[in-house]
């Protein structure tokens, strides 16, 4: 089965855990780190979120993702937090962002949605292809 963003940001378990990484992740002026993670699915289900290592200030690590699949589950979406609002930062996707999708092979999965950036301000959704577009504003999305 096919999700789409309605049906991720649709589901109360999945905006609890993002609101969680969010408020994780430091957001403010300065002293914010990033948080991210895979919505992976199993039988048709949205079931969990894998988190990721946490990040540092502008940068993430994710975990191997073979295949689109992490521990045997299908990677639907990933996600990552900007939490730095200083003028210094920038709130949308960056190049790297939008590149590190695109031209990562594992996440050309059947099911994979792309990545959700959560800022102050928005969230972003970058698609497989690299295009990113707003969801919603942040705190009209996470407080649904």
């Amino acid at each position: 089965m096919k999700f789409s963003i309605n049906d991720i940001l649709g589901n109360e378990l999945v905006l609890a855990q993002l609101k969680d990484a969010w408020v994780d992740s430091v957001p403010g002026i300065s002293g914010g780190h990033e948080e991210g993670g895979f919505l992976v699915s199993e039988d048709s289900v949205i079931l969990d979120m894998v988190r990721w290592n946490k990040g540092v200030q502008n940068e993430i690590i994710l975990p191997s993702h073979k295949n689109c699949f992490i521990g045997g589950k299908d990677i639907i979406a990933s996600f990552h937090t900007h939490p730095n609002t200083g003028k210094d930062f920038q709130q949308e996707p960056s190049l790297t962002d939008t590149r590190a999708v695109r031209d990562d092979f594992d996440l050309k999965g059947e099911f994979y949605l792309g990545e959700l950036v959560i800022s102050e301000q928005n969230i972003y959704l970058i698609e497989p292809a690299g295009d990113y577009h707003i969801i919603g504003a942040t705190k009209v999305v996470l407080e649904r």
